[in-house]
Parts: C-alpha cells; structure tokens; sequence
C-alpha cells in the first residue's frame, strides 16, 4: 500500500472523528499518486476510512468530463457527470467517487482536504463573510455559493485560472460560502499547520467579538416529553402507520434555515414549529414537500426525528452544530441562509439521494423501526432475546437492575450491530417510581416503545409448609406486580402513538413459563405469580385492544443451557446429582439426560425459540390474550 495513501487514510480520520472539523462522515479527502486521483467514496465516513477504500480515478479520464451542452435539463447534465465520473473508476465499477472529485482533481497540489469546520463555517455561513475573509485570511480564494458538484468545479476552475494569471499560482484555501472550506499542499503535515492556523485566527476574531460556540440547552419537562413525543413518533413516520425514532434534545428555539448542503441532507432545510397535530404536520409537509427531521413545540422543546436511532441522533448533531453556526455567525452579521434555488437543488440532488439510500442500507429485519424494551435484558433469557431482536433491526432497550451488565449487554450489541441498535436503563420493576422514570428516559431516548417484553423475573423454591413470608412477596413483586407497573407506563406510551385513530399497533408479551401452564411441586410461589399473570395478560388484552394494544405471554420450557440449571457449582443439575434426586444418576450428563428425556424434543429450550414467538406475537395481527407454550412437547394447551 502506498505510504501517501496510508498518511492519508490516518488524517482523514483524525479529522473525522473530530466534531468540530465535520459531522457524520462528511468532509472529503484526496492524493495524487502517478496518473491517478484517489480520493473518498460517496456513502463511506471521514471517520472510520481505511486506505484500500479510496477509489482511483483516471486523471485523463476526469480531464475529458464535459456534460452535454444547449437543452439538456439539469437532471440530464447530473446524470452525465454521475455516468462520467463513474467511468473514470479504475477498476472499472470498484464505487462512486465523491461528488467533489473534479474540484480536487483541479486543485494542483498532491494533498486536498475539504472539511466543514464549524469556526470556518461560522465565518462562511455569516452575511459579511466574504469581507471578513478579505480582511483575515488575504491570500485565500473566496468562492460564492454555488451547486456542489460539476457546477461548484466549473466556477472553481474559472476561478483558479484567474488567480494563477494575478499570483502566478494557485491558493492553498479555498473558502466554499456556506459549504466550507478546500485545503490543498504537497504534504500532509502543511495541510495540518494551515488548519491549526486557521482555527486560531477564527478562534481570535470570535474572542474579540465576544461570540463562543458554546450550546446551551435547557432541560425539556418530563410531562411535556411524554405527553407528546410518542404522539410525534407517529405524526411524522410514514403513510403506512410506521413509526420513526423521536430524541428529546432539550428546550431551545429550532435554527431558522438551511446553512449548508449538510444540515439539509441531515436535517431537511427547515425543521416544523407548531403544535403537535395531523392538519399541522400535513401542512407543513404539503408546503415543503417533506415530513420534517426537527420539530419545535410551542414552548420550545426540540425533537430530532429518524428512522432509526442512529439517524436520530444524527439528526441531533446536525441540529447542534446549525445552532452553533448561527452563534458564530453573529460575530460577521448574523447567518446567511441559502435561498429557494440553492436548498431545492440540495433537495432533489440524485447524489445526495444516493448517499441516504447507502446509510439505510441493511436496515430489512423483521422488527426495522421498532423499539424493543426487554426487561431482565442483562442475563439469561434476557440477554439472549435481546440478542436475537437486535439481529432483527430492533431498537434493543435493555433493562435491568444490575446497571452495570445492562450497560455491557447495550455497549456490545452496538459493537455487533451498529450505533445506537441498543441502549441501557436501570430499572428496578417493583418500584412504581423506578419503572415510571425508566418509560421517560426511553421516551427521552427514542419517543416511545413499541413492544415491551416483560421478561425479568425471579424464582425462590420452597415448601409451603415452610416458605416464609418474605419470599412469597420477593417473588410476588417481581413476578407479578412488576409485570402490572410495566404494562401500566407503557400502555400508557403506547397508547398516545395512535393519533385520531392513525397508527400501528403496539405489543406487550409477557415471558411467563411453563409453570404458568401447570402447577410446580415446591415452587408454589413461582407457579402461582405465573398462573396469575396470565389472567393478567388476558384481562389486560381486553382493555388494551381499543388502544390498538396487543398482550400475549410465551411459556417457555426450562433453560437447560442457563445458569440456574448448568452452573458448574450452583446449578440444579450439580445440586440434584448431589442429592440423588435422579435415581441411579452418576454424572451432571445423566442428570441432564434425565431431564431433557421429558420433553419430546429432547432438548431444552432455548433464546432464540423464546424469541421467535415473541416474533411471531408481534407479527400476529390478530392474536392478543393468549399464552403459547415454548416448550418442546413438554407442556401442551388443552
């Protein structure tokens, strides 16, 4: 791998992971090495780009880059240049280069690296701009806006040609008006002296105007939150009833505008103020043409919308660093923003069509867009549906009382399947307070839940003859009443997500077990707080269905494969072996053997087949107040 290529790869992603240089993989970076451009892919982040990623474009072929001329339409003129740039490719069909591709290829020097970053753009984006640039930065090149792409190229090329025949060479900065900044040298470490300067003078100019970056935002009311995030979740999802992901960023007024051709990718050009209603948002989309990213209640309270929580916080970040720019701006005049023509070419942009097809691809399991809460997610059952709906693009939210492991679980399954496929909250479900606070953190996080696996519980054996009261209500509380605390909040979200009628169904299953199906020698406790739960389930399904609710229990069979039966030291099959409670047994296997002979599969259950009938619970539209055995044979209705 060439040595530049590599530098390369290493600065590109300093700069960005680095927020305050470019936000969600935006920016891009290119060498020139023998006959060839290598620059950054469309779709693939600043941040995480490694060498063998930069596509090599035939430098000859990029000179011959000339869209038809006279009555071609400007959707033509596009496509040409895509078809143009995609055939200068070397191997042929190996990605799509960035749009900006024929900008770096002008641009004579080895090293160009174009970023966002938010000082420049505060300058940029400011309506005296271009004076200020004059006056602080006197040997750079000034660019007014204009289209991004081959357009942007055609005026940076003039441009260019002009200054080469004043100065007799070509500047090293080029500030793009709302859009940035191009950066160009023969090594990577001027690259990064330029940009350290650079930010000091703006920082400087910034100071002596008194204007920071700095975004405060004040903390949104709990009731305001609940009352109408869940009700947003459906009033800006799809014409089919699907629901988005709506994140709680605080209170704050909404930016006024369209700054740049990022925050309009990222954020649409305006984000919706008004109240939370079907004729306001139909409205807003009927005069704009789109289904708003942010929307701003009356008093102020900011939601950043996106189908998954991924794009949601996203979104979020766009909308933070546009307030930002709009701070810094008012040290140059206050913000410019981009006109109708500029933001509507942004708008229906091939391109930029292309790179949001790109970050929602693989997004196609069974439960896209959904938000899971399972409580008792940090171990056992738990943690293995939380597992399996994750790898069904579920939004996982693991709940439990051991915070640490719920923590670990949400941190590992982010690593498996992407940002923001899962996060953590404390919960202890006996505690009404701790369960109410749980269901506003995730309406904070995510706007709402759709599907609540009522999973954490506890088992305490005993005799009645002998069971002390203490363990009865140990089990009672957690088992039963904890189920009822947590249908309770989050039938309460659940129901706000149906709005004037308009909505899809949401779904609560509760994991019960086999022991809610027949009774338990010695485990009265436990037996009972699962025969009582699904009169519960079933009570609950017929209130709950006018609110477009479904509740439904699965009734595994015994985790042969869990802590409780094959710990090594503590598990019941160590503990029967001991105690002889399988006649003739000499070793945990025929202990096991023992007990798996019982169910006519001959083996016992496991997550996933737990999973599955939740699955399938979720996608039954017409089943509610029914508990389905997953128990191998073991246990069958009648």
């Amino acid at each position: 791998m060439n040595t530049a290529l590599l530098q390369l790869a290493e600065l590109s992603r300093q700069y960005g992971s680095n927020p305050d240089y470019v936000f969600l993989g935006g920016g891009n970076t290119s060498v020139k090495i023998d006959n060839c451009l290598y620059i950054k892919p469309s779709g693939v982040a600043l941040g995480t780009i490694q060498a063998e990623q930069f596509l090599a474009l035939d430098r000859a072929a990029l000179r011959a880059v000339v869209p038809p001329e006279g009555g071609t339409s400007l959707a033509q003129r596009e496509a040409a240049v895509k078809d143009a740039l995609l055939a200068a490719v070397r191997p042929f069909n190996a990605g799509r280069p960035s749009v900006e591709a024929l900008a770096h290829h002008l641009l004579n020097y080895q090293f160009v690296v174009h970023l966002h970053p938010t000082l420049v753009n505060g300058m940029t984006c400011a309506r005296y701009g271009k004076q200020v640039c004059g006056r602080l930065f006197p040997t750079a090149l000034w660019l007014d806006y204009c289209d991004p792409g081959y357009t942007l190229a055609k005026v940076l090329e003039q441009a260019l040609a002009e200054v080469q025949v004043r100065t007799g060479r070509q500047p090293q900065v080029i500030f793009l008006q709302n859009h940035g900044v191009f950066v160009g040298a023969d090594t990577l470490a001027e690259i990064q002296k330029i940009y350290a300067d650079m930010d000091q003078t703006l920082a400087t100019a910034y100071q002596v105007a008194g204007v920071n970056a700095e975004l405060t935002l004040s903390p949104a009311e709990d009731n305001v939150v609940t009352e109408f995030a869940p009700v947003l979740r459906t009033l800006l999802g799809s014409a089919d009833g699907n629901r988005v992901v709506v994140h709680c960023l605080g209170k704050h007024p909404a930016f006024a505008g369209p700054l740049t051709p990022d925050h309009i990718v990222n954020a649409k050009s305006f984000a919706y103020q008004g109240p939370a209603t079907r004729a306001a948002v139909a409205a807003f989309q009927q005069d704009n043409g789109y289904l708003p990213k942010v929307a701003c209640l009356p008093d102020q309270t900011l939601f950043a919308a996106g189908r998954t929580l991924a794009e949601a916080l996203g979104v979020k970040t766009t909308i933070e660093n546009a307030l930002k720019i709009e701070k810094l701006s008012a040290a140059f005049g206050g913000a410019r923003y981009l006109e109708p023509a500029q933001y509507g070419f942004i708008e229906s942009w091939e391109v930029e069509s292309y790179r949001r097809n790109v970050a929602a691809a693989g997004s196609q399991g069974r439960l896209r867009q959904r938000v899971c809460l399972v409580t008792g997610g940090a171990q056992g059952f738990g943690l293995g549906i939380a597992e399996y709906l994750a790898a069904n693009d579920a939004i996982v939210v693991i709940a439990d009382l051991n915070a640490e492991g719920a923590a670990a679980t949400a941190q590992e399954l982010c690593k498996k399947h992407g940002l923001g496929r899962a996060f953590a909250v404390a919960v202890n479900i006996a505690d009404e307070a701790s369960v109410e606070a749980m269901f506003t953190s995730i309406t904070r996080m995510c706007g709402g839940v759709d599907l609540l696996v009522a999973n954490a519980g506890v088992l305490k054996a005993g005799s009645v003859l002998a069971m002390e009261k203490k363990d009865w209500d140990f089990v009672t509380n957690i088992n039963y009443t904890g189920y009822f605390l947590c249908v309770k909040h989050a039938a309460r979200i659940m129901a706000r997500q149906i709005v004037q009628g308009f909505g899809k169904w949401s779904d609560i299953v509760q994991v019960n077990s086999k022991s809610g199906l027949e009774g338990s020698n010695k485990n009265g406790a436990y037996a009972g707080s699962k025969f009582g739960t699904i009169g519960l389930t079933q009570s609950f399904a017929k209130e709950l269905v006018e609110h477009c609710i479904k509740v439904n229990s699965v009734c595994p069979g015994n985790y042969y494969d869990g802590p409780l039966w094959s710990h090594p030291d503590k598990g019941l099959f160590v503990q029967y072996l001991a105690t002889g409670k399988v006649p003739g047994a000499k070793t945990v296997a025929e202990v096991r053997s023992f007990y798996e002979g019982k169910v006519p599969m001959r083996r016992g259950c496991l997550p996933a087949d737990v999973a599955k009938a939740i699955i399938y619970c979720v996608e039954q539209d017409y089943e509610t107040g029914q508990a389905i055995p997953v128990t191998g044979g073991q246990v069958m209705l009648h």
